[in-house]
């Protein structure tokens, strides 16, 4: 069986919250950290819902205020999604000099409607924000409240 990229998520039915343990958030912000000042990206793996494994991936734009998913790095991380039984949980990436919110590049971008899309605020490198959002087509954005935990 083929992974299919579009998670299967009942349709609109996504908690009001999420979370999201405390180490992955702190591999994202490392991840963030280092590639600074380029955004950081990459895909979160979830198993019955649940978070299991962060997927940090080369940032093909290896730009400031752009994002692209490595396809190569992409087609790898969804084969391994799909052998271990995962489901994909969340696409993320780091804005480095504004806040997390989805700009109109990353509404513009947003392939996946039924995935959600975490974003990472290095504006204040000392305290990082992150924050889940809905995209849907047409760029409509729906916060999703995100818990550490």
């Amino acid at each position: 069986m083929r992974f299919d990229p579009t998670p299967q998520l009942p349709e609109r039915t996504q908690p009001a919250m999420s979370e999201l343990d405390g180490v992955f958030f702190k591999e994202m912000v490392d991840q963030g950290l280092r590639e600074f000042p380029n955004e950081c990206c990459g895909l979160i793996a979830a198993d019955g819902g649940v978070p299991v494994k962060v997927f940090p991936m080369t940032n093909a734009d290896a730009s400031p205020v752009t994002y692209r998913l490595d396809g190569k790095e992409q087609l790898r991380t969804f084969d391994e999604i799909d052998a271990q039984g995962w489901d994909l949980w969340a696409i993320y990436h780091s804005h480095t000099h504004s806040e997390a919110y989805p700009s109109q590049t990353d509404r513009k971008l947003a392939f996946y409607p039924d995935s959600r899309y975490i974003l990472l605020s290095l504006q204040d490198r000392e305290q990082p924000v992150l924050r889940s959002f809905f995209i849907e087509e047409g760029g409509d954005v729906t916060e999703e409240e995100l818990s550490i935990t």
